[in-house]
Parts: C-alpha cells; structure tokens; sequence
C-alpha cells in the first residue's frame, strides 16, 4: 500500500502559519506522530463522515513536510506531501475552511489530488487548536462531489475538532501524569531509605550529644580531651544532618505541582462551558441535551484539564447513547460541588456502553484493549483533583454518572 504521494514541481506549496516554528514544537512535543491507530480517533472520523455525509473523513497532522493521518475513514494513504494538502491552507485560520467544489476554487483547481485520480471535490477542516493557540492540524471531511454542509453540520464538525484536540492533549497530560506518578515511586523510595540513613547516621550521634548536655546541665565538667573529642563529634554530625537535610530537599523537589495550574474557579460555569462544546454532536446524532445550571460552586481546579475531562465524559455519554435519546446534565451540591450526569437511555431503552467502559475504568484502574483510553485520563485529572465518580445502571431508567468535587477554601480576606 502506498504511504504518501508527492506534489509535481509546478505546484506552488501552500504558505506557512506565522507562529511555524513554535507550531512545530508544540506538535512534536505531544509525540503523536507516526504513533499507532486509536479507537477514540478512529471512531471520531467515522461519527464525522456520518454526520457530514462524506465518504472520507481525517485526522490530519500538519508537520514540517508533510501532513499525517492519525484516523482515517475512505482512504488508504498514511500520509502525504504538504504541499498538496487542503489542511495546509485550514491551519492559517483558527475556523472552519470550507470548499464547496475545490474546481471552482483558484487556492485548489490545479492541485493533483483535484485534477489526478482522486478527484477531490469537497472539503471541510476545521483546525486541531490546542489550549495555547497552535492550530496542529485539522478533522477534515471530504468528497468526490461538491457539497454544501448545513450550520448544524458545521457545528458539530467544529465540535468534534475539540474533541480531538482534547484526545491530544489528554494523551500527553497521560504520558506527563504517568512520568510524574514514576518519579513520586522513586521519590518513595528514596524516603524509605532515608528514614533508614536516619535510624543509622542521626539517631546514635543525638543520643550522644544529648548525653554531653545532660552531663552539662548537672554540672558535670569534661576533661580537655574529651571535651575536643566531643566538640569533633558535633561538628561532623552537623556535616552529615546537612547531608541529610540536603537529601530530603531533594526528594521534595519531586512533586508534580509544576503540571497543575489550580484556581479557584465556579463549576457550574465549567460544566455549562462543556455542555455547550458536545452539544452540536449530540444535536447531529438527534440526543437531546437537558441541562440544568445549579448555582455558583466554588471549586479549586486547573481549568484547562478539568474542562478537558468534563469534556470527555460528556462526549462519551453522547458516543455511547444511542441515536435519538436522552442526556440530563446538572451541577449542585451533594457532598460537595458536584455534577450528574443522567438518564442516558434511547426511546426504545436500549443501553449505552459508557457503564461498562467505565466499570473497567474504575475496577482496574485501566483501559482494556478495545476500550475508550480518554475515560482512563479522564479518572486520572478527577483523581487528582481528589474528585470521586460515582455511577449506577438501572435498567428501564437509564445511566447516571455522578462526579463530586472538594468544596474550595475560602478566601481569605
């Protein structure tokens, strides 16, 4: 199978982003390139042929020279020239590019892909943007036959372009998270020999000096020698407690605050911003989204990982809900700030798949092979929020996910 194809000489290449260098780094850093098919991607595609109503769908990356197929629906290529890439021009904007009939077009009607065997008619990417600004890519649809796409198609195309944004970045906050927990198990360890080097090297020489000041205390006087002696021992245990002292900053200085930025910030207004981004997507698979806004619940969190996980928990209730059901959605307090997320059952009452993915999730710790890896991040950013997820099953009345958060502390005036 063919993995790329190349632009002829005469084709003019499409011009690059302003921030490319800086767009390249970011890119790389995520360390998705050339990676492995992901079910979440691949089922990301699929639900945007469907939606759109295209025969290829992408997850297109944009790298120095070439642009690579992380998912794929339509077509065989892994990857091909950036040149000749539509997604090239999608990424200069941070919106929608939309071309109706690519030989009507002048940035397109020459490219080979529009006048070789391809014969690309339609396309619409809207850009991979990622919480600092650099759009990466695109989730791109694509056809043989011009076509022109409803606002509702629109939408939901934006929509599930966050969503694969959110993949992205919820991959390498995993990798991040999983390299921190590795670091805190050797951090452990260190401590456990510490405390040992304690009990060995600081114990001994305390109850000596303790003895020299009691023997002080009652008045006692040393002789000259034993006095030099003991004014030595001191000295080298103060040499070696700073060894320790040393030591033990150095297993604080392991701790992962630096991949946190918390905030005191309402959930309510989280969780509206979150319902809001899967809405279009639930809309186009004709789910309706009922939600209820509770009042201001203070919440001390990173908001840019949090609304990544809230924003995946709820696309996942709208992935595994089948087509033309029902989602309620609504934030109060319980124990503390929460979120329900309920109802999640077709007309005819059927079942999703989201409580089995989930019980797994929870249960092992771990996705399976096959399931859904974002719920796996997902319980990693509540667990480290010190959030619980709760859910239940009750077959005729549907799937209810419950996230409880810590109150906030108040501040202090």
């Amino acid at each position: 199978m063919a993995t790329r194809t190349t632009s002829p000489a005469s084709w003019t290449s499409p011009p690059k982003p302003a921030d490319e260098a800086d767009r390249l780094v970011r890119l790389h850093q995520l360390n998705v390139l050339d990676s492995p098919p992901e079910a979440e991607f691949d089922q990301i595609v699929a639900l945007a042929s469907k939606v759109c109503g295209t025969t290829v769908s992408l997850v297109s990356l944009i790298d120095a020279d070439r642009q690579w197929f992380k998912a794929r629906l339509g077509l065989d290529l892994q990857e091909t020239s950036r040149d000749l890439s539509f997604c090239a021009y999608a990424i200069l904007g941070k919106d929608l590019l939309v071309v109706p009939d690519a030989t009507r077009d002048e940035r397109f009607a020459e490219n080979p892909l529009v006048t070789g065997p391809a014969g690309v008619r339609f396309y619409a990417g809207a850009p991979l943007v990622t919480s600092d600004g650099f759009a990466l890519g695109t989730l791109c649809v694509v056809d043989g036959e011009p076509h022109r796409l409803s606002f509702d198609q629109l939408q939901a195309l934006r929509a599930l372009a966050r969503q694969v944004t959110a993949q992205l970045e919820l991959r390498h906050f995993a990798a991040v998270f999983n390299q921190v927990s590795h670091s805190r198990a050797e951090a452990d360890r260190r401590v456990d020999e510490l405390v040992t080097l304690v009990d060995a090297q600081l114990r001994g020489p305390l109850t000596d000096v303790r003895a020299y000041l009691d023997h002080l205390a009652a008045g006692g006087e040393l002789e000259p020698e034993v006095a030099a002696r003991a004014a030595t021992a001191v000295q080298d245990h103060a040499v070696g407690l700073r060894t320790l002292v040393d030591d033990v900053l150095a297993v604080v200085g392991v701790d992962d605050g630096a991949t946190l930025r918390m905030r005191r910030l309402d959930l309510s207004r989280l969780t509206t911003r979150a319902v809001e981004a899967v809405r279009p997507i639930a809309h186009a698979k004709g789910i309706w989204i009922v939600h209820q806004s509770g009042p201001e619940l203070p919440v001390l969190v990173d908001p840019i990982r949090l609304e990544q996980a809230l924003g995946h928990l709820l696309f996942a209730a709208v992935k595994y809900t089948p087509d033309g059901g029902r989602i309620q959605v609504a934030t109060g307090a319980e124990s503390g700030p929460a979120v329900r997320i309920e109802d999640l059952d077709a007309p005819d009452g059927a079942h999703p798949h989201l409580f089995e993915h989930l019980h797994r999730v929870i249960s092992r710790g771990e996705d399976p092979e096959g399931t859904d890896r974002g719920l796996t991040v997902t319980k990693q950013i509540l667990d480290i929020h010190h959030a619980t997820l709760t859910m239940s099953d009750r077959p005729g009345e549907g799937t209810s996910l419950h996230v409880v958060f810590p109150a906030a502390p108040e501040l202090v005036s």
